[in-house]
C-alpha cells in the first residue's frame, strides 16, 4: 500500500519556501520520478546578478551561496529577454567552458534540464529549473505536464517579490532619489548574512529575505513626528522614545499589509517583522524597543543593526572610503567587545571589503 501523501503546507504557516518547493516536489515526483531535481535562482536587477534561492532535489549538498552576473550566461540573459523556455535533453553534449551551476549538475549526476524565466510585469525576478539524471527526460510532453507546478512556483516568487515592493516606495534611503542608505544597508547585511548563514544552519532563502527586507528597517521613520538617527552606542531615554515610536509604528504597516495578503507570505513576513521590530536591540540588552539579550535577538536584527551602524558610520567625512570603512569597523569591534554587537556579522562584513566598496560605489548619495 502506498504511503499517504503528505498534506500541503499551510498557506498561513511560518513554512519556508524551502519546505513548500520539497512538497511541491513530492507531488511532481508521484507522476513524473525523472525530475531528481527543482530549484528556483533569484535575480538582482539592482546589480545584475542571479542567485541561488531554494531547492529540492536527491543530492546529498545543495548548489548554494553561488552567485554569477546574468550577462555572463548569454543562454539564461537570452531566456529573461525572450520569455521562452529552454530544454536541455544532455548537459554532458554542452561545449566548455561550463557554468558553476552546469559543472556542479554534472559532478552530480544531472543529465538533462528544463529552464523556465520567471517575470512579473515583464521584468525578470529569476529562474525555475527542473534537473533530471536521465538524459532527454524532457520530451515534449513533459515539459507540458509540468505547467501547473511552474504556476505554483511563478506564483509564490512573486508574491514574495510585490510584499517586498509594497514597502519599498515607504521606505527612506530606497531606489534613485536621496542618500541610499536602504539599498546600502540591503547590500551590506547580504554580505553579512551570507557569510554567517552556514554557521548558523540558514539556508540562500534566509540570506535573499534578509536582502529583500534589510532596506525596510527603519519603514516607520517617515510617519513618526521626530527622527531618531543611528548611533553606535546605548539610546538615551529620548531616542528610546523616538525609536519605541517609529518601530510601533512599522509594525503597524507590517502587520496592515500582511492582512491584505491574508497571511499567504508569513514565514518571510516574520523576517520581515524582525528586522523592523528588533534591529535596535544589542546583545547586552541595553538597546530598545525591548531590551532583548543575546540570542533572544533574532539573526536577521543582528545582521541589520550591523549593517546600519555601519553605514551611519562610514558614510561622509575625512579619509578615502577604504579609510572610513576601517575605522567604521574599529569601532564595530569595540562594539563587539562592549557586548552590544555580534562578532560573528561583524566579521563577515570585514571579511569582503571589496563588496562593500562596490556597494557604496553603486549606491552613492543622489542630490
Amino acid at each position: 500500500m502506498n504511503a499517504a501523501p503528505s498534506p500541503a503546507p499551510d498557506a498561513g504557516s511560518t513554512t519556508s519556501l524551502n519546505a513548500r518547493m520539497a512538497w511541491l516536489h513530492e507531488r511532481i515526483r508521484e507522476h513524473h520520478p525523472q525530475v531528481h531535481r527543482v530549484a528556483i535562482a533569484l535575480y538582482d536587477a539592482r546589480l545584475g546578478l542571479i542567485r541561488t534561492y531554494v531547492s529540492s532535489g536527491d543530492a546529498d549538498d545543495a548548489l548554494a551561496r553561488c552567485e554569477q552576473p546574468l550577462d555572463k550566461v548569454p543562454s539564461l540573459a537570452a531566456l529573461a529577454l525572450t520569455h521562452d523556455t529552454r530544454v536541455i535533453h544532455d548537459l554532458a553534449q554542452l561545449k566548455a567552458p561550463l557554468g558553476e551551476r552546469t559543472a556542479w549538475l554534472l559532478s552530480h549526476g544531472y543529465r538533462s534540464s528544463y529552464t523556465v524565466p520567471l517575470h512579473l510585469s515583464g521584468e525578470p525576478l529569476g529562474f525555475l529549473f527542473f534537473d533530471s539524471r536521465k538524459p532527454g527526460a524532457f520530451d515534449a510532453r513533459l515539459p507540458d505536464a509540468l505547467q501547473i507546478h511552474v504556476q505554483l512556483c511563478r506564483l509564490s516568487l512573486q508574491n514574495i517579490i510585490r510584499l517586498s515592493r509594497a514597502f519599498a516606495d515607504r521606505a527612506p534611503g530606497v531606489g534613485t532619489d536621496g542618500d541610499r542608505h536602504g539599498d546600502r544597508v540591503a547590500g551590506y547585511s547580504r554580505i553579512i548574512a551570507r557569510a554567517v548563514a552556514a554557521h548558523f544552519g540558514r539556508s540562500d532563502e534566509f540570506v535573499e529575505h534578509v536582502h529583500l527586507f534589510a532596506p525596510m528597517h527603519d519603514i516607520g521613520q517617515p510617519g513618526a513626528p521626530h527622527h531618531a538617527p543611528r548611533e553606535p552606542g546605548a539610546p538615551d531615554d529620548e531616542a528610546r522614545h523616538l525609536i519605541a515610536e517609529q518601530v510601533t509604528l512599522g509594525l503597524r504597516l507590517v502587520d496592515e499589509v500582511m492582512e491584505d495578503t491574508g497571511g499567504a507570505l508569513a514565514s518571510c513576513a516574520r523576517v520581515l517583522r524582525n528586522i523592523v521590530g528588533d534591529h535596535h536591540e544589542f546583545l547586552d540588552g541595553s538597546g530598545c524597543p525591548r531590551g532583548l539579550r543575546g540570542a533572544e535577538v533574532p539573526l536577521e536584527a543582528r545582521i541589520v543593526a550591523v549593517a546600519d551602524i555601519f553605514d551611519a558610520l562610514s558614510s561622509g567625512g575625512a579619509g578615502t572610503p577604504h579609510e572610513r570603512n576601517e575605522d567604521a569597523l574599529a569601532r564595530l569591534r569595540r562594539l563587539c567587545d562592549a557586548g552590544k554587537l555580534d562578532p560573528l556579522c561583524v566579521a563577515g562584513l570585514a571579511a569582503d571589503p571589496d563588496a562593500v566598496l562596490e556597494i557604496q560605489r553603486r549606491f552613492s548619495p543622489v542630490g
